[in-house]
């Protein structure tokens, strides 16, 4: 064996004991870092203590928040314990604006939801009210209507001056 080899080797030894030449190395505990999957262990081992039971046929969940946002899932897979009063959603959730889910949901808002709803229209309102005002001249172009029907064209050609006479 190399003698440099053999020299650090003692050294890196001499280094990890506690006491003289003649007692034992002192042993190295490194703490597991607890991982995601047994993180999911634990809370699947909760959750099968209170019984939970698979609701089929969920096609969205939403959480309405504070701030008036909307946490939104798609296709969630939903177990409930209802004795427990007590739910897990399992997917992914996004966060949408309310203006977002506007049609879909007007019948899952609850009183608070409405009122942020209403505050929300009346600013939109108040925005719009403002833009006219401000580009007035534009609205009397109307090169963008659909032009008014002259001519009955469900009749073929030559047929429709036959017809009308």
């Amino acid at each position: 064996m190399d003698p440099a080899k053999l020299a650090k080797l003692q050294a890196a030894a001499a280094a990890n004991r506690i006491g003289g030449k003649g007692t034992v190395r002192r042993k190295i505990v490194r703490k597991a870092k607890p991982s995601a999957a047994q993180d999911d262990k634990k809370l699947q081992g909760a959750l099968k203590k209170l019984n939970v039971q698979p609701i089929p046929g969920v096609e969205e969940v939403n959480m309405f928040r504070e701030d008036g946002n909307v946490l939104h899932f798609t296709a969630p897979k939903v177990h409930a314990a209802v004795s427990a009063n007590t739910f897990a959603i399992y997917g992914t959730g996004h966060v949408k604006e309310l203006t977002e889910l506007v049609p879909g949901i007007l019948n899952q808002l609850g009183p608070d939801s409405l009122a942020s709803l209403r505050k929300l229209a009346e600013s939109y309102q108040a925005i719009q009210q403002q833009r006219p005002a401000a580009g007035g001249a534009a609205e009397e172009d109307d090169d963008d209507d659909v032009p008014d029907l002259v001519e009955n064209f469900d009749v073929e050609g030559g047929d429709a001056k036959a017809s009308l006479d």
